[in-house]
């Protein structure tokens, strides 16, 4: 019997109509996991570089973590991984909610989507029963109104249901998968999933998810609960509950923004607004918030309330999470309900809230400048709000400018030209980022920004404070319990890591460490990833439930391997260095490993090139920050470094 996963996967093959259930081989839990983990090796595998993102031979694959389904606090997570059209990279991209633990109850541990269907569909999957539907009747439908008819027509209204919108459907490059209470939305996959003609995934499954020790598992996930209520009941001075760690929950729940809002921008006219935060401002949020949040919600078999019913008058109630709270509002320079209102149009549209609301205010910020004209924006109405009501309405069903602003800022402005590149500043990777601007340069978050292939930042950091605490006696009181550092020594650079002033050398506490604590939180972002495991509990905050220490004994007593720290470190590193294989084959480079130029008022050109040189190093990686032939053997990814000598992407060193 296999443990904590059901052993096969679904296979379905759109052009064909063709629907498998295929047998996986264990071994490649033992080296992969989940999730993540085994979604990279099945890209590497079967999609190879030459593939377009908009091709009948790319794949979409939903991979449930290794720990889904079982009784691990928060494991609910849903990878969904294929080829971005943005970047042209791996995207993937992580939504809770429930679809990941019913995908696993329906007996799958991965669900691979190949092939295009000739008419718009959607995918039924009942425990053995899979059909491939006629989805004609919800096409231009919403993400969350498709949703509904569907659970309607299966007369199931447990049915979990993953669907695009109408940004989907015309293959915007920032399109969304929408899932109830999350989405996937970064990287465009949802566009991919239009371009298979696949409008929605319904599933709902009825089997069990075995372990394979159940009295020791619960024990543990007992003793997370307990250490979860203990950090809410004693504070530790300086580090938020767990419960408030991730910034969904205290998103959702507080209404002093004075920080975000002073510190958003979007294009190179947005400036902070210092000052803007009143009083006044504070009392009108709160009571938008009071009066549109109807309550907070959490994912599968999770404790934190990461998102929040929103009830917009006059529309439908919508979930929103995270961030999405503030984008739309701050790229209007508007207040909250105009926020909370087109938050709700983008989410039956089905766009990435970070990206979507960039978009939009980059077209603006181009049309103030002259380079873009009235010509280019023919109706748009003159009221600040409604044009980015009409704009948003153009760019997903790609009409006049909508139709170059559905590719991204940065595709987009290589098109518009006439210095439109200048205002497309926000980008990694050709990818819009978390739109904040901050003073100097921080050398642990230029490495997070530059080398994570997450394009994420909020899916990068954790685990280590942003900034040192203010006297030598905080930082001891700090470190005392501080049983979740993989070394000791990483207590030692936090003892030693001083406030300098604000025009000094950078804050960070050397080279060596800046590389140590950006890998140490990497690394945990990839075991999650793997596992499924909730990030808000495990890699964001500081001293989490979730650990490298224990993360072995929680994959044991779950799957019946024998997993210890020194183990699960190395599955973490090769699946790592297997995702940035995958990118450089696809022609990724060191070119491409920056942040936006003026993501800091203060660079550092010679130190940032010289921890760029370390950090490629310290990953086993060469001075084009490509895995070199040894660091691929001792992973176990020999048939990485065999393609890479084939390709003349590594030398034969021999």
């Amino acid at each position: 019997m296999r443990y904590a996963e059901t052993g096969f996967n679904l296979e379905v093959d759109l052009t064909r109509g063709n629907i498998e259930r295929v047998a996986t081989d264990p071994e490649l839990t033992e080296l992969y996991l989940g999730g993540l983990g085994t979604n990279a090796k099945i890209l590497w595998d079967r999609v190879p570089p030459e593939v377009e993102p908009f091709s009948p031979e790319n794949l979409l694959i939903f991979g449930t973590g290794l720990l889904v389904g079982t009784p691990v606090i928060g494991c609910n997570r849903t990878v969904v991984s294929t080829i971005s059209p943005q970047t042209g990279l791996m995207a993937f991209s992580m939504m809770g909610g429930f679809f990941a633990p019913e995908l696993k109850y329906a007996g799958y541990d991965t669900l691979i989507i190949r092939g295009q269907s000739p008419d718009l569909v959607y995918l039924w999957i009942h425990d053995d029963k899979v059909e491939i539907r006629d989805a004609s009747h919800l096409k231009g439908k919403g993400s969350l109104e498709a949703a509904e008819m569907i659970r309607t027509e299966l007369d199931d209204p447990k049915a979990q249901i993953a669907s695009i919108g109408m940004a989907g459907e015309n293959r915007v490059w920032f399109a969304s998968i929408e899932q109830g209470r999350s989405s996937a939305s970064r990287g465009g996959i949802g566009a991919v999933m239009g371009d298979k003609g696949l409008k929605a995934i319904a599933v709902r499954g009825t089997n069990d998810v075995h372990v394979a020790r159940p009295p020791e598992l619960i024990e543990m996930c007992n003793e997370v609960m307990r250490y979860i209520k203990h950090r809410n009941e004693n504070p530790i001075p300086g580090v938020m509950p767990i419960l408030a760690g991730l910034g969904s929950p205290q998103e959702m729940a507080i209404h002093d923004e004075k920080w975000h809002t002073e510190n958003f921008a979007w294009g190179n006219s947005r400036t902070r607004r210092k000052g803007f935060w009143t009083e006044e401002v504070e009392d009108n949020w709160t009571e938008t918030m009071r009066g549109m949040r109807t309550r907070l919600v959490s994912c599968h078999n999770c404790p934190m309330k990461c998102g929040a019913t929103i009830s917009v008058p006059g529309l439908p109630t919508y979930m929103m999470k995270c961030f999405s709270k503030l984008t739309y509002t701050m790229a209007a320079m508007s207040d909250l309900e105009f926020g909370l209102r087109i938050a709700q149009s983008a989410t039956e549209y089905g766009v990435d809230a970070f990206s979507a609301p960039q978009v939009m205010a980059f077209a603006l910020e181009l049309y103030e400048a002259g380079i873009l004209t009235d010509d280019d924006f023919p109706g748009m109405p003159s009221d600040n709000e409604e044009r980015f009501f009409w704009l948003l309405d153009r760019i997903v069903r790609r009409e006049g400018i909508g139709d170059l602003l559905a590719n991204g800022t940065h595709w987009a402005a290589e098109q518009i030209g006439n210095g439109a590149q200048e205002y497309a500043h926000n980008n990694i990777k050709k990818h819009e980022q978390l739109p904040l601007k901050l003073g100097m340069l921080n050398p642990i978050y230029f490495l997070m920004y530059a080398t994570g292939e997450k394009i994420n930042i909020t899916q990068i950091e954790g685990n280590y404070p942003q900034a040192p605490f203010a006297t030598r006696e905080e930082r001891e009181e700090f470190c005392k319990d501080w049983v979740q550092v993989p070394d000791e020594k990483f207590k030692e650079y936090f003892l030693n890591w001083e406030l300098r002033g604000e025009y000094s050398i950078p804050h960070y506490p050397g080279i060596e460490a800046t590389c140590e604590i950006v890998n140490w939180q990497e690394q945990m972002h990839y075991i999650d990833d793997a596992t499924g495991m909730c990030a808000g509990l495990s890699s964001f905050p500081l001293k989490p439930p979730y650990h490298i220490h224990n993360l072995p004994t929680f994959i044991s007593n779950a799957t019946g391997m024998e997993l210890d720290e020194e183990g699960l470190t190395q599955i973490a590193k090769r699946i790592r260095n297997l995702v940035r294989a995958f990118n450089i084959r696809r022609g990724m480079s060191k070119e491409d490993e920056k942040p936006p130029a003026d993501h800091w008022k203060r660079r550092f050109p010679e130190l940032e090139e010289e921890l760029l040189t370390e950090y490629y190093r310290f990953k086993g990686w060469n001075e084009q920050g490509i895995p070199t032939s040894e660091s691929l053997h001792e992973l176990a990814l020999d048939y990485v470094a065999d393609d890479f000598l084939e390709r003349g992407i590594l030398q034969d060193e021999g």
